[in-house]
């Protein structure tokens, strides 16, 4: 009887664990659209959409449980977010991006963001990458003057 029990707790314990990984990684995956939504703007040369889109970033950022990501990595992530935001010219944007990005290309290492493919691109231009849910280049680095500039250059699954 008691190896009965013993097992029902466990299983109990695992169908809780396993529904909180989801919630965290549903998280995580807003977090990322936040993330696709500052480069979209950046790309299209738009510092009012990319502020916003980057205030979006940080309320999502500072709702995610320090459990699953320290708290040190969403201090990180919400910094350069709030640095994109408050900057009202997109070249400050631009480069306050290349940051938010390296955090970002860590963490999508780290936790399953997309169950589609993520894709790591890179502008030479720039010396800068960035993510992508897609592999056609929209460069956020150099938007409309140079859209198509960069390659992907991994890809996350």
């Amino acid at each position: 009887m008691k190896k009965y029990i013993i097992t029902a707790i466990f299983s109990l314990f695992s169908i809780i664990s396993i529904s909180a990984q989801s919630k965290k990684d549903a998280q995580i995956s807003r977090l990322y659209q936040n993330y696709i939504a500052i480069k979209s703007a950046l790309s299209s040369d738009d510092a009012e959409k990319t502020s916003k889109a980057a205030t979006e970033f940080i309320k999502t950022a500072s709702a995610i449980d320090y459990k699953k990501i320290s708290e040190g990595n969403l201090n990180t992530l919400r910094k350069d977010a709030t640095a994109i935001s408050e900057a009202r010219n997109i070249s400050s944007q631009r480069e306050t991006f290349m940051n938010l990005s390296d955090n970002m290309i860590a963490l999508t290492k780290e936790f399953k963001v997309s169950e589609s493919p993520v894709y790591v691109q890179y502008c030479p231009m720039a010396d800068g990458s960035w993510l992508s849910n897609e592999t056609k280049i929209a460069n956020p680095y150099y938007g409309k003057s140079m859209l198509t500039c960069g390659n992907v250059k991994s890809t996350i699954k």
